[in-house]
């Protein structure tokens, strides 16, 4: 192995340790996900690097398939999330809209 995979591959491992001491005390569940799409996106970065290194495309679908699934997580935990901060607060289950943040005002556009 090169010295260049060395570096690589411990820079990833440092990485990865970081994102799992995060998912393991982060304080919110929102720093909890983001931890873990950094950890699938450190495993990807693994394969990747794993590949190159060894010149093999098998490992390509693979990859491929836990980017996807990355990727999916991701947006299904937002709007998951999302979706619980819309609730009114007076438990009746509707819908209270958009943030006021989010709304636009007549004078912006």
């Amino acid at each position: 192995m090169t010295a260049a995979g060395v570096v690589a591959y411990a820079l990833l491992g440092g990485g990865a340790l970081l994102a799992l001491v995060r998912v393991a005390l982060g304080p919110s569940l929102l720093d909890r996900v983001v931890a873990t799409d950094t950890l699938l996106v450190i495993i990807s970065a693994g394969l990747a690097v794993h590949a190159a290194l060894t010149r093999d495309p098998t490992v390509v679908p693979v990859l491929v398939v836990v980017s996807l699934l990355a990727f999916v997580g991701s947006v299904s935990i937002a709007r998951y999330i999302g979706g619980m901060l819309l609730k009114s607060s007076a438990g009746d289950g509707s819908d209270v809209g958009l943030p006021v943040a989010a709304e636009v005002r007549e004078g912006d556009r």
